[in-house]
């Protein structure tokens, strides 16, 4: 260590604010550039490598084989598949001294089919699984976390090629059981959940999440023991409703209503329901207007483009932008904006009802489409308070299905304990998770945008099917820190540590250096990584600390009981084991402690 590359800290940098943060950053592994840019040191690039290369070996038993992608890229790959504009201002674009477009890569999907379609042509060549780990760039708008959400990230992200949807599914399984292998290796915990596939496109999709309360993703837990991401989970279908008794809808004065709350403290001073209960914001259905932003399409001459729609929720729900915006995917969605109300002022704020949206629209005389969407809670024949489309009134028993309709079923309101699993085994619970993997079946869709296409066996070109496995590197390294860490520092599980043993040279003793420079050099000569703490004038107290702090799985100590008795003291570094062992018997014990720590 006299002569390592390394500067430990004291205290906690300010702006780290998570644990792996602040001690990757204390312990010298990293250090912060820029918000979501890091610098790697020399222990940091120790434990990215050794992750890196479990990583590589289980991708080996799989058959799959490692490739390099440039991270500058041009333009074109990335329109052909419309994704220059669907990642919005996620990513980062600049242009050349010639005027030309490029990007730095947020993912590389584009880039691995042109490879295969460049090289292959025959359904002989396949099937083929092709990988790398490289850096990667996205413009997060608020990075956090330390290397859980950062700008610049190392992903390893790999593409599975074949002739049939068959030969997908084989390559997805084999490639979801590699991840298994790959997180229990690293000491990762995680929990496999049902996702969808976003901006990724295809038709299934599996995340690995390490569940961690720093996580941004919430997944549901069912008792069988299944799990979905939130923006995944999908309402069971829901029963009709009788409304034989209901009475005919009818609009009431409500002024000054324009929230839930108010119409709720509205109708029970001035319409006390009939069963004698007080009104509820559940007996209310709010209409939510937002805008969603299209990608380009042929259909508007290439351009992006715009529509509004309206989505009935119960009234004692919030909308969840991201279950809403999974539905719309690959379009993007906000709330609707003062313009969008001057452009459409049929759209009462406050008091927007079911009569000028949706399949009512066209009744009401008015032109255009303004989709009309109801959240899955809302059952046929339920019966609601809800806007009249006028100031200050609302419309009493309204029945969906009997006197509105909406143009179809979307998710979009906020889950919560208690909710009824997908797959009917009860009451659902939930965790936050951090996403470390995530699984795709591709299939056609970069095929059908690139044009890779293969002869089958009766000389046809057919598409090729495609899968697509990313992990995030740095943000697995992230996850280990979070779940292998105690006050005093980090812990680092043996397969990931930047060495299998930290010796230190405790006291004035020369009799203790002595012995710990021969003990080095016998375990070096085994193959064991030894981190040396040999510094002259450091006090015992801070080499303790700084052992503590770098987590390393062993620690053996040469001090005053190495000179008065010939014994060095082994310890784990998570406390669970200490002994003393003489000297000449010491390169044995710790590569037996060693062994048993893999």
């Amino acid at each position: 260590m006299s002569g390592l590359f390394l500067r430990t800290l004291r205290d906690d940098p300010a702006d780290a604010d998570v644990d792996s943060a602040k001690l990757l950053a204390r312990a010298g592994y990293v250090r912060k550039v820029a918000p979501g840019i890091f610098s790697w040191l020399p222990l940091g690039i120790k434990v990215l490598n050794k992750v890196e290369t479990v990583i590589r070996e289980e991708m080996e038993k799989i058959g799959a084989q490692e490739v390099y992608f440039p991270a500058m890229m041009p333009r074109e790959p990335y329109e052909a598949t419309r994704r220059w504009d669907e990642y919005g201002e996620n990513i980062f674009r600049f242009k050349d001294r010639h005027g030309a477009d490029y990007l730095l890569a947020p993912t590389h999907e584009e880039m691995f089919t042109l490879m295969v379609k460049d090289m292959y042509s025959s359904y002989k060549d396949l099937p083929v699984t092709i990988y790398q780990i490289q850096d990667k760039y996205r413009d997060e708008f608020r990075p956090r976390a330390g290397l859980v959400r950062g700008r610049q990230f190392v992903m390893k992200d790999a593409y599975s090629f074949t002739a049939d949807k068959e030969g997908l599914v084989k390559a997805y399984e084999e490639e979801r059981a590699a991840y298994r292998r790959i997180f229990d290796r690293l000491g990762v915990k995680y929990v496999v959940v049902h996702a969808v596939s976003g901006p990724m496109g295809g038709f299934e999709s599996e995340e690995f999440l390490a569940p961690l309360a720093i996580g941004e993703d919430t997944f549901a837990l069912a008792p069988s023991g299944k799990a979905w991401n939130v923006e995944a989970l999908t309402t069971p279908e829901t029963e009709d409703i009788d409304y034989s008794n209901v009475p005919a809808c009818a609009e009431i004065p409500t002024p000054g209503t324009a929230t839930i709350e108010s119409l709720i403290a509205y109708l029970n001073e001035n319409c006390p329901r009939e069963d004698g209960r007080a009104w509820e914001a559940c007996d209310t259905l709010k209409n939510f207007v937002i805008a969603v932003k299209h990608p380009a399409d042929d259909e508007h001459d290439g351009k992006p483009w715009r529509e509004i729609a309206v989505i009935a929720v119960p009234g004692d729900r919030q909308v969840d932008m991201k279950r809403l915006e999974a539905a719309f995917s690959p379009a993007e969605i906000e709330e609707a904006s003062d313009e969008d109300f001057k452009k459409h002022p049929e759209l009462v704020r406050g008091f927007i009802g079911f009569s000028k949206v949706g399949p009512q629209r066209e009744a009401a005389g008015l032109e255009g489409t303004v989709r009309y969407l109801a959240d899955a809670h809302v059952a046929n024949g339920s019966q609601w308070v809800t806007g009249a489309d006028n100031a200050n009134s609302h419309v009493m028993n309204a029945v969906y299905g009997r006197d509105f309709k909406c143009d179809g079923t979307v998710e979009a309101v906020q889950v919560r304990t208690g909710d009824l699993s997908p797959d009917g085994s009860g009451p659902l619970s939930f965790e936050r998770g951090v996403e470390i993997g995530q699984v795709f079946q591709l299939g056609l869709k970069y095929s059908n945008a690139l044009g890779l296409n293969v002869l089958d066996q009766n000389g046809k070109s057919v598409p090729v099917w495609m899968g697509s496995y990313g992990i995030g590197v740095t943000r697995v390294l992230a996850c280990i820190a979070e779940f292998h860490h105690d006050d005093k520092g980090l812990a680092w599980p043996a397969a990931v540590a930047p060495a299998q043993v930290h010796i230190l040279a405790a006291g004035k003793e020369s009799a203790a250096f002595e012995a710990a420079e021969k003990l080095v050099s016998e375990l070096e000569e085994r193959g064991i990584e030894v981190i040396f703490d040999d510094r002259a004038k450091v006090s015992p107290g801070v080499k303790f600390k700084d052992a503590e702090l770098l987590g390393v799985p062993l620690i053996v100590v040469a001090g005053r009981d190495t000179a008065q008795n010939g014994t060095v003291e082994i310890r784990n570094r998570d406390g669970s084991q200490s002994e003393a062992v003489e000297v000449s018997a010491a390169a044995d014990r710790i590569c037996s402690r060693a062994q048993e720590l893999k």
